[in-house]
């Protein structure tokens, strides 16, 4: 086991698992738009709120004619890295009221994280029950409750690019129950989606009109309770996979199915290093 008190400790270091909001990146199908305005112009905008105040105040009267700089977003909560509330997955988990995100409690959004390397497998293909014991038992680890299981599947190597949404392997809807039922709550991944890619379980309702081709394991969510990060990064710049101290604390939206999120980790520095 690692420092349990690497989150205040001296000598660690802050590794970022989190991919920020890109104005009209291609590895977005909704990407957001983000207008910038400098500081000239944000004089002339301070001026116009005072102004409506009856302020007699101009742009050029700031101090060298600036004032602050500032962004319009216009951006979904599932755009970036974020993370998907219960509600997302649907109205009810196991007969009760699904969590919005501004409910989700914070204890599930901290703690050990496991790192499970699927970058072997092909695009499109789903991750079983099997597929996750065997990297577990690579790893010689067993599951605890409150650990946080993070899917590597590489393709944030892919981000900026089309092939980002089609290129990676997602989770079944058996394997995410599997884990939620060991006493996980959050589970990552650092592809765009959770699921197989849009274009695979498109492929293969239209092949077998079975339902259950569709987002099968968000929909796991209406069983079993969990959260899931997409949208990750940086996973290979961990010194282990095991015993990862992590922070995955989403913004507060109110009713909202999602928030944005910025995963940190937290490993000491001779580590990061390479000196194990």
């Amino acid at each position: 086991m690692h420092d349990p008190n690497l989150l205040t400790a001296e000598g660690v270091d802050l590794i970022d698992l989190s991919i920020g909001l890109e104005d009209g990146v291609a590895s977005e199908p909704e990407p957001p738009t983000i207008d910038h305005f400098g500081h000239e112009a944000g004089a002339d905008r301070l001026a116009e709120n005072l102004q409506a105040m009856g302020h007699d105040v101009d742009g050029e009267d700031f101090p060298g004619g600036m004032g602050l700089a500032w962004e319009d977003l216009e951006v979904i909560p599932h755009a970036g890295t974020h993370m998907d509330a219960p509600w997302h997955y649907g109205p009810e988990v196991d007969g009760e009221p699904a969590k919005t995100i501004d409910e989700v409690p914070l204890e599930w959004c901290r703690g050990s994280a496991v790192v499970l390397d699927f970058r072997w497998m092909d695009p499109g293909e789903e991750i079983s029950v099997p597929d996750l014991e065997k990297a577990l038992a690579e790893l010689e680890h067993d599951l605890s409750p409150g650990e946080i299981v993070l899917i590597q599947t590489g393709a944030d190597e892919l981000w900026g690019t089309p092939e980002y949404l089609t290129q990676f392997p997602g989770m079944s809807a058996a394997g995410t129950k599997f884990l939620v039922e060991q006493g996980v709550r959050v589970i990552g991944t650092d592809a765009y989606g959770f699921d197989k890619p849009f274009t695979a379980m498109g492929e293969r309702y239209a092949e077998t009109g079975d339902e259950s081709e569709l987002w099968p394991a968000h929909f796991a969510g209406r069983e079993v309770e969990y959260c899931q990060i997409e949208k990750m990064a940086n996973l290979d710049a961990l010194p282990r996979k095991t015993d990862v101290p992590i922070v995955a604390f989403p913004i507060s939206i109110e009713d909202a199915s999602g928030g944005w999120v910025r995963p940190v980790a937290f490993v000491e520095e001779r580590e990061s290093e390479g000196e194990t």
